[in-house]
């Protein structure tokens, strides 16, 4: 397995659009090897739609590759999203990294758009078909029950052959779908034991269906903070994440500390199975944020260089 560190928002951290591209810029500068962007289309919070933000994200840098963490497919048209993806891809010279998910029953964009949950699961089986399909050039006529497509195709197809199809969520529907669809799976936010579990069920599902997935391409996601876990914004982020029903020690899920103890944290994931990963700098102002993520890239990812 190689290591891979990213870094990743939710919400939108920032004071502003120029803060956000300064933190972009230092991501490129630095060698970071990706940016994370979550999605949440229905928010009185301030956030970004993924895909818009990668136009300029791609626009404004060379090496840089950026991933979305991850697109809720029932939200969305398998078509356009297909379309969108392969745009990103090719105009960027191969540097999205695409993972899906299904949402959650009670996400607010379904009370807001009126539209039911339920049947999200097919009908996002369904469009992760149309969309491999579309990617690889083929011309695609489809009958399933969300959806009836006769000779569709898009061109230009996606650089990155095939487009990466990482699965979102640990949910037995989640591994299955990752088994069946995905070339790789993100986790969200899990213990490092809790990974692996998910891993492993993962490979036995995938072995099941005949197919197999990269040992490579397992990734989890943390949020860390070089500093102590007394500070507010340290205190105020655990609670919001106690508040969401996370099980056992709440410290669990973090990587609060020294350059030791974050790159330990990391060890315990990678001993799990997990050799991708997307980190989330706590942050209580722009320079914070410069401030850690500067410090990640010298202090930390260099530890992980080769392995």
């Amino acid at each position: 397995m190689s290591i891979g560190i990213g870094l990743g928002i939710a919400g939108f951290p920032f004071s502003g659009a120029p803060a956000f591209l300064e933190w972009i810029d230092l991501c490129e500068d630095l060698g970071i090897d990706s940016v994370w962007v979550s999605e949440r289309l229905v928010s009185s919070q301030e956030t970004l739609e993924p895909l818009a933000a990668f136009g300029v994200i791609a626009g404004r840098t060379q090496r840089l590759k950026f991933g979305m963490n991850a697109i809720v497919l029932p939200h969305r048209d398998p078509l356009v999203l297909a379309k969108a993806c392969a745009t990103l891809d090719y105009l960027s010279g191969g540097r999205l990294l695409p993972v899906f998910g299904v949402g959650a029953e009670t996400a607010p964009e379904f009370r807001a758009t009126g539209r039911n949950p339920r049947g999200r699961g097919s009908r996002s089986d369904e469009m992760l078909q149309i969309m491999t399909r579309l990617w690889e050039g083929e011309r695609v006529t489809f009958e399933g029950k969300h959806f009836t497509y006769r000779d569709a195709v898009i061109s230009p197809v996606p650089v990155q052959q095939p487009l990466p199809r990482w699965i979102g969520g640990s949910s037995e529907a989640a591994i299955r779908r990752t088994a069946l669809y995905g070339t790789g799976w993100l986790g969200g936010i899990q213990q490092a034991g809790e990974a692996g579990q998910t891993i492993a069920r993962i490979k036995a599902a995938t072995a099941e269906a005949g197919r197999t997935i990269d040992e490579d391409h397992y990734g989890a996601g943390f949020a860390f903070r070089f500093g102590s876990r007394d500070e507010p914004v340290v205190q105020q982020q655990m609670a919001g994440l106690a508040r969401l029903g996370a099980v056992g020690q709440i410290d669990d899920y973090f990587a609060i500390g020294s350059d030791a103890d974050i790159a330990a944290h990391v060890e315990r994931y990678i001993g799990e199975g997990v050799s991708k990963f997307v980190l989330r700098p706590i942050a209580a102002t722009d320079g914070e944020m410069l401030t850690q993520t500067r410090h990640l890239a010298e202090a930390v990812i260099p530890r992980f260089k080769g392995r």
